[in-house]
């Protein structure tokens, strides 16, 4: 078992206690091995990201999708049914689950869809205006503000 002490870092930092905690999180979820449901993160563009995980046997309704301060939860539990089928062999889990993903800042949920058994969660970084680089002209003593290309960013 590794432990990571980043006090030192809290002495000589300000405004970076998400960070810290972001790492934090990821060190203790990479000791436990959770690895139910399989997922993949898709870079789609520049500013756009997707979750897919296959959530086999699972409905839109036994599905939960949260997004509070940074963190979306996707959790998955089954409704039991009245009749429950007799397996001879039962190869696909539907037990519950959560996961967890830390984004970004700026990081937004802009939709799910549940398809063919993978659920997809598409997300989208968008910077405000007040905080994408600017450029100022060397002038006459009159500030001028041209916005960059986003690509030039």
């Amino acid at each position: 078992m590794r432990t990571i002490d980043f006090s030192p870092l809290f002495r000589s930092t300000v405004g970076f206690d998400r960070l810290m905690q972001v790492a934090d999180a990821a060190l203790r979820t990479s000791e436990t091995g959770v690895g139910y449901p399989p997922y993949n993160i898709e870079k789609l563009g520049e500013n756009s990201y997707r979750i897919s995980m296959a959530v086999a046997g699972f409905g839109e309704s036994e599905l939960d999708i949260t997004f509070e301060d940074g963190t979306l939860t996707v959790a998955g539990k089954p409704v039991a049914n009245d009749t429950e089928p007799q397996y001879l062999h039962r190869g696909i889990a539907r037990r519950a689950f959560e996961r967890r993903f830390e984004l970004a800042e700026f990081i937004k949920v802009s939709g799910a869809k549940l398809d063919n058994g993978m659920l997809h969660v598409d997300l989208v970084r968008e910077v405000p205006e007040a905080l994408k680089p600017r450029k100022i002209a060397i002038g006459n003593g009159k500030e001028k503000v041209v916005e960059l290309d986003a690509k030039a960013a």
